[in-house]
């Protein structure tokens, strides 16, 4: 691993790449600086690529979007659901089944519902880096994450 580090890390830079979908765009850590930057996965700048391959100590790539863990969310919030008529309706569109349309175009028409999702998702993105950071031995100065 490496030493344990206290640093400062912009925590919404954080949040966009463990949020980036985008399989062509690569995000990485400076354990050093605490910077937060991503390239092209296609990048043509041999040199980027060597220090970054040379340094992998220091720089270190962040894992993007979580599908798997995304769709068990959706799942276990679909199941508290008290509403019927609304479950009904997220379960038809959660296997795709149509005409139902996508989950967040049902919920904009139950705010307290979508609210309560919206909590969950960032609640298991803090969770994801709170434990991708700790694996990496970081520890963000004064977050309260």
């Amino acid at each position: 691993m490496g030493v344990m580090r206290d640093m400062e890390i912009v925590w919404d830079d954080l949040i966009d790449a463990f949020e980036n979908a985008d399989p062509d765009i690569v995000y990485f850590l400076d354990r050093l600086t605490g910077e937060i930057f991503f390239v092209p996965d296609d990048y043509e700048d041999e040199e980027f690529w060597e220090e970054v391959n040379a340094n992998s100590d220091q720089f270190i790539q962040i894992p993007g979007f979580d599908y798997e863990q995304e769709r068990l969310l959706l799942h276990e919030f679909i199941k508290g659901v008290t509403n019927s008529k609304l479950k009904n309706m997220l379960e038809k569109s959660f296997t795709g089944k149509r005409p139902y349309g996508r989950l967040d175009e049902i919920l904009s028409f139950y705010p307290d519902e979508m609210e309560r999702l919206t909590a969950l998702k960032e609640d298991m993105t803090a969770d994801r880096i709170r434990r991708w950071l700790e694996e990496h031995d970081i520890f963000p100065a004064g977050e309260t994450y």
